[in-house]
């Protein structure tokens, strides 16, 4: 940072010359970019601002009109300050007009009450002036191949985030153009500190042009955008107060650089999921592997623009029906448009949500309802949105009947929501193999209806459901792994169309005798009699099981 008045009056050259300040006293922290010498009354023109001018006064005008009119021109240009030298003109006090003018302006006026040699002076605050220059210089460069490294290894926000955070060495928030958190650093200060209420806090502050400094709040902000698209901003929480005296802010420049570096991440991974949803996303997983407290959990989503505290919570988890597996550059894609498709159903909605990916299948939801919401309402006219979007994209694909919407149970606290998150889980891994509509009465499913394929969900981890369907099937799955054969799949068949040969062949599209056949191979490998109930019974809850095991 260039050297100020104050510091300049500090030097130990200065020092000799018995400095004292009779006006302007509170503008000592103005920055001094250069020196001047000068005994012309009309110096003004020859400056650029910040100069700090030393004179003797000797040619200095005489009326008090025109010491006004110098002292007006010296600070309309800019100047740092103005020190005059007792002993040519001036003895031992200055005109009151020069004075008073001085003091009304708020231009630092300084006299010196012993003869002093001006180039020592020049010397001195050059040295400082170019080496602050020099140092300004370093850390540009400095700046700038740090984030060009990020930008080359294309670091994702929280990294560049926690970058200017470290640098500027105070919390460091992005938010997006509603005032919501994308990501944040705290730079070591209680997140609660730095997140509480920000919505109405960063609203508060509009700074003019597209980086600006809010004295108010402290705040450093500037727009964060490409190509004519602004989508956020970038925010330096600092503690309030004014910058010194025509200085800019000395964090200015990292975060341009710093905004500069998420616009073009943005560019560059604009195929990938949204920043918000990523955001939304590992707030979801916090919240289910206990990374996150219940306070940070709700601290967070509450800067998102969803509260949690004192709301009725409704995990939701939406997983799209089997289908041709696609490579993974494409299930990626799939995933991000489901996404967003589910995104696009809350906002369709108007519900308050956290929406993001859960794994590399389904999209997780934690709904957040207002005391006069209709959970039922609310959950039915999201799914009718969602089925209708679906159908709209026209995805290839995509079911006719629209991805399965499973529900937990509602719950009353934060410190819950893991478990409805869980049990939505549980109920959409089940009902996957549901025959859509199913006689369910609502457009989603519930634990109650996806019934035993629930408990036996449920129970998969369980070691005796694993030796039970070893027992009712094992020799029939390794028939099947050794001969590469469908008897499994044929026995799954038979017992779905409720034990009826006729129907079943035609549902394996094979001739009866064919079918039959097969179905003949099941019973002597398992052991089994198909006609009767006990048996197929048994067999069909193992199946069921097996589903439950293998997913």
């Amino acid at each position: 940072m260039l050297p100020t008045v104050a510091r300049v009056l500090d030097l130990e050259v200065m020092r000799r010359g018995l400095p004292q300040v009779v006006a302007g006293a509170d503008h000592l922290e103005r920055p001094v970019r250069w020196v001047h010498v000068s005994e012309l009354p009309d110096v003004a023109g020859m400056l650029r601002g910040g100069e700090l001018v030393l004179t003797t006064g000797i040619a200095l005008p005489e009326d008090r009109a025109g010491l006004a009119r110098y002292v007006h021109e010296l600070d309309e240009v800019g100047v740092a300050g103005l020190v005059v030298e007792y002993g040519r003109r001036y003895f031992d006090t200055l005109p009151r007009a020069l004075v008073n003018a001085a003091e009304q302006r708020g231009l630092p006026l300084i006299t010196l009450r012993r003869e002093l040699r001006f180039v020592a002076v020049t010397e001195a605050v050059h040295a400082l002036v170019v080496n602050a220059q020099l140092e300004q210089l370093r850390v540009s460069e400095s700046v700038h191949q740090v984030f060009n490294e990020l930008v080359v290894e294309g670091a994702e926000p929280p990294e560049v985030i926690r970058q200017v955070a470290r640098m500027a060495g105070g919390p460091v928030v992005l938010e997006n153009l509603a005032h919501q958190v994308l990501a944040h650093d705290a730079a070591g200060r209680p997140e609660a500190e730095v997140l509480e209420d920000w919505e109405r806090r960063s609203r508060g502050v509009r700074p003019a042009g597209r980086t600006g400094h809010d004295p108010r709040s402290g705040w450093l902000v500037t727009t964060v955008g490409a190509r004519g698209q602004d989508w956020g901003r970038l925010v330096l929480v600092q503690d309030p107060g004014p910058l010194p005296e025509g200085e800019a802010h000395p964090h200015t420049m990292l975060l341009e650089r710093g905004a500069s570096a998420l616009a073009l991440n943005r560019l560059v991974v604009r195929d990938r999921e949204s920043l918000e949803r990523q955001t939304h996303r590992t707030l979801l997983s916090g919240i289910l592997t206990h990374a996150l407290t219940v306070s940070e959990a709700a601290l967070r989503a509450q800067a998102l623009g969803v509260p949690l505290e004192g709301r009725r919570l409704v995990g939701v988890v939406l997983r799209q029906r089997r289908g041709p597996i696609p490579a993974a550059l494409e299930a990626q894609a799939r995933l991000r448009d489901f996404t967003e498709l589910a995104a696009g159903a809350v906002r369709a909605c108007r519900l308050s949500a956290l929406v993001g990916a859960l794994d590399d299948e389904g999209v997780g939801l934690l709904i957040s309802l207002g005391a006069q919401q209709d959970e039922h309402a609310a959950l039915d006219a999201f799914s009718a949105a969602l089925r209708r979007m679906s159908a709209e994209a026209g995805r290839e694909g995509a079911d006719p009947a629209g991805p399965v919407v499973a529900v937990g149970s509602s719950v009353g606290s934060v410190r819950d929501a893991r478990r409805t998150l869980l049990e939505a889980t549980q109920v959409a891994d089940a009902a996957l193999h549901d025959v859509p509509g199913g006689g369910r009465a609502s457009s989603y499913y519930r634990l109650p209806d996806v019934r035993l394929r629930g408990l036996l969900h449920l129970l998969r981890d369980d070691a005796r459901l694993q030796t039970y369907v070893e027992r009712e099937l094992g020799p029939l799955l390794a028939h099947d792994a050794e001969h590469n054969g469908q008897l499994v799949q044929m026995l799954r068949i038979y017992l779905e169309q409720g034990r009826n040969k006729s129907a079943a062949a035609d549902a394996a599209h094979l001739s009866r005798p064919s079918f039959y056949d097969r179905l003949h191979k099941v019973e002597r490998i398992l052991g089994v009699d198909l006609d009767q109930v006990e048996s197929c019974l048994s067999l069909h809850v193992a199946l069921l099981a097996l589903d439950a095991v293998r997913r």
